[in-house]
């Protein structure tokens, strides 16, 4: 080793290229001159004054010709944006005020006929002979708020503890409650024949289509189709829950080909930009908070390399929602169609540690709504998810149906209309009381929620032996927020034994392994001793190892506080102390929380998170991201929306870091359209963060900027980037690419 460099480590997690003997970088601090001292000797300073250079040289010969024009002298209008979805792909000129938004579909014509597509239910379903005409509960005589299973059900338990926790809202709010609703809607829409609209009449009329010569086929035009598998198109979704969608495909390269050619045909039908012209656009990319390394490397090559633009940067999510909305701190909540991803963002900066990803979004509320609207004789009988004008039909349903506002819920009458191809246009009533609620509040009571069928057909899109060419950093597979939300789940340490004096914990069902404490002064007349929150539970989990030996925290299901209504009882795991935890406030000891109605709890001991990494792969078989004996990643995106939102301003740091996201909490995307969103939300995170955070004042949710859409928030703060001056700073170029590959990418953009 050379002298006076002292503890140097040998970076061995990488693939090495060579056996040859690299030598160590000079230390400048031992040099005479002035090497590596100045900015100017690094490779990005050289390559941007190459760069800067050659369009100064080619504008003033552009200016001597005469060849330059207005239109291009609009500051961002070489600059696209592009934001991928799960269900949407927006991509837009940063000098645009709106992006075009399009589905994120592509259809692929095929020699034979294609499978039929298998529809995956995310949604737990009812049995076979309680699926129509058969509601989960049933009136209560004597309490109006009281609910009653109509039957043993496992799917009509489950419904029936999301209706606890709304009656318990409608009591605090003094809301009537309407009786035996279910019987009248569903006896109204039995009996509902629908209308039939002549097409001079429809001014929505759809042309389908039933013939197409097209090689390949993008976004509203796929959803046109009149049937996918007899024209012979085999229609995918490449975008999945802010990855790949590898369920629909069999390898990489068909996934990287259908983007590619996604992104071409938008550009040119909506911009005319044909290929040759992309070296003249520089593009910024937005991407995941919690992203895949392999996701994004695949999407840079993708723009750089094979579509060849001039260069890229890349922008998180909740970063650009914060430019969007023109603050700099903020808790942003970005809520999905198929997930919902939650980061702090501090000056400018994702702080790592509070990233965490729901596996839940408003495809979620679309699938458990038509579940619901079944279980009241649903008018439209041969409603099939899996077609798209079917599933259209749905979201039209959820988008002006569903509400969080309690007040809300009445046995309203409805009207929608189902267009299918070769059938006239068809308009039906429809009778709902409080379905339009219920759906939504899955996102805050997650039990209907099969989680483990989401990830079913899912492939890793890369292979355990593949090691990229930079170290993995501890945040890239496990947070401190998914840490402090899975604790209750992992090994206990032996020296920190705890004895619980508290009651026995009872898990959720459907796989939601946050755990409750039971509450033996609150039970539903018609559980019979049981609690409210174990009237939906199914067996434990098996990744939960002995849950009874350890001392969870709990919010209580009733706080003493006489401003915000009673919640779920449900739990906050205890906290970690990890070197990310700075600020004011308690941040040097945990929470303790304390039940009034039981015995008085010691607090828990404070075990730093290196600690426990270095106990949990000691002692279990690193089968896991991050070396645990559970995927902390999965079992943390199954936790409900509001507790997930506190654990993610917990792992910041102190009270004083709760506090401060907390009051500042931004959401966006399309699912945060739902009326009475805010609201729920503010009433359920006071109703957590008051009894345990000290001198907590009023929660509050930041609402996007006027006449803004939530859904292109992060779209529009990626296009406000793109405008300034300090974006010049994060270009990375083809050469670039080349050169340090998905390493440099780190380097410009130094929050990745």
């Amino acid at each position: 080793m050379p002298r006076g460099i002292p503890n140097v480590k040998k970076d061995e997690s990488a693939m090495r290229f060579t056996s040859f003997h690299v030598p160590l970088a000079i230390n400048p601090k031992h040099g005479g001159g002035n090497y590596m001292k100045t900015e100017s000797q690094t490779y990005w300073y050289r390559n941007a004054a190459r760069a800067n250079a050659a369009n100064k040289g080619k504008g003033l010969a552009e200016d001597a010709a005469g060849a330059s024009t207005a239109g291009e002298g609009r500051r961002g209008s070489k600059i696209l944006v592009i934001h991928p979805g799960s269900r949407w792909l927006r991509i837009g000129r940063a000098s645009d005020v709106n992006p075009v938004s399009i589905p994120s579909v592509i259809a692929r014509k095929q020699s034979t006929t294609p499978a039929k597509p298998q529809y995956v239910e995310n949604i737990s379903r009812p049995q076979k002979d309680r699926v129509r005409g058969q509601p989960c509960t049933i009136p209560q005589a004597g309490d109006e708020y009281a609910v009653a299973l109509a039957s043993d059900d496992p799917f009509d338990a489950k419904v029936a503890a999301i209706s606890i926790s709304l009656r318990d809202r409608m009591r605090f709010y003094k809301l009537r409650v309407t009786p035996n609703a279910a019987g009248i809607a569903s006896t109204f829409n039995d009996q509902f024949k629908p209308e039939i609209i002549p097409e001079v009449n429809d001014p929505f009329h759809i042309d389908w289509i039933t013939e197409s010569s097209e090689d390949v086929l993008i976004g509203d035009a796929v959803l046109r189709l009149s049937d996918p598998q007899d024209l012979h198109y085999a229609v995918r979704w490449p975008f999945y829950a802010g990855a790949f969608n590898t369920r629909a495909y069999t390898s990489n390269q068909l996934i990287a080909s259908d983007v590619e050619a996604l992104f071409r045909a938008v550009l040119r039908e909506k911009y005319g930009i044909e290929g040759r012209n992309y070296h003249e656009y520089s593009v910024v990319l937005v991407i995941p908070d919690f992203y895949d390394r392999f996701y994004v490397e695949t999407l840079a090559t993708i723009l750089l390399v094979r579509m060849g633009f001039k260069q890229l940067c890349a922008q998180q999510e909740s970063l650009a929602a914060t430019y969007g909305a023109g603050i700099s701190n903020a808790c942003v909540v970005d809520m999905g169609a198929t997930k919902t991803s939650i980061a702090c963002v501090d000056d400018g900066l994702v702080i790592a540690e509070t990233r965490m990803t729901l596996n839940m979004g408003g495809d979620d509320i679309t699938e458990f709504l038509h579940i619901l609207l079944e279980k009241i004789s649903f008018p439209c009988r041969d409603i099939d998810l899996a077609r798209s004008y079917d599933w259209n039909v749905m979201e039209d349903l959820k988008a002006r149906l569903c509400t969080l506002a309690e007040g809300d819920v009445a046995l309203n009458l409805y009207d929608f209309v189902v267009r299918r191809p070769g059938q006239p246009t068809e308009k039906y009533g429809l009778r709902a009381y409080d379905e339009i609620i219920l759906s939504p509040m899955c996102l805050f009571e997650p039990r209907v929620i099969e989680f483990d069928n989401k990830r079913a057909g899912l492939r890793p899109m890369t292979g355990p032996g593949v090691t990229g060419d930079i170290v993995d950093q501890p945040t890239d597979h496990v947070t401190n927020a998914m840490m402090i939300s899975t604790q209750h789940l992992l090994p206990i340490i032996p020296p920190h034994t705890i004895i619980s004096a508290e009651p026995p914990l009872a898990f959720a069902s459907s796989g939601t392994h946050t755990p409750a404490i039971l509450n033996n002064n609150t039970q539903p007349p018609d559980q019979g001793g049981r609690s409210q929150t174990t009237s939906a539970s199914n067996t434990t989990p098996p990744a939960t190892e002995e849950p009874a030996k350890e001392t969870i925290p709990t919010v209580g299901e009733e706080p003493k506080t006489d401003e915000q209504p009673t919640a779920g009882r449900i739990s906050v795991p205890p906290p970690t102390a990890s070197a990310s935890m700075t600020g004011e406030g308690t941040a040097d000891a945990p929470m303790e929380i304390s039940d009034t109605e039981g015995p008085e709890t010691k607090p828990l001991p404070l075990i730093p998170q290196e600690q426990l990494h270095a106990h949990y792969s000691a002692q279990h078989q690193p089968t896991y991201p991050g070396g645990f004996a559970i995927d902390v990643c999965f079992e943390a995106s199954k936790l409900p929306l509001d507790v997930a939102i506190f654990n993610s301003a917990r792992a910041a740091g102190g009270d004083e870091k709760i506090r401060k996201y907390l009051q500042a909490v931004l959401v966006i995307g399309g699912t945060a359209l739902v009326p009475g969103m805010a609201h729920a939300l503010e009433s359920r995170l006071q109703a957590i963060a008051t009894p345990l955070v000290p001198n907590m004042e009023k929660v509050q949710i930041i609402p996007p900027p006027k006449d803004v859409d939530p859904r292109v928030l992060a779209w529009k703060g990626a296009a406000v980037l793109g405008r300034m001056d300090g974006v010049t700073d994060l270009w990375i170029t083809k050469q670039d690419w080349d050169m340090f590959g998905m390493r440099g990418l780190k380097e410009r953009c130094f929050y990745l």
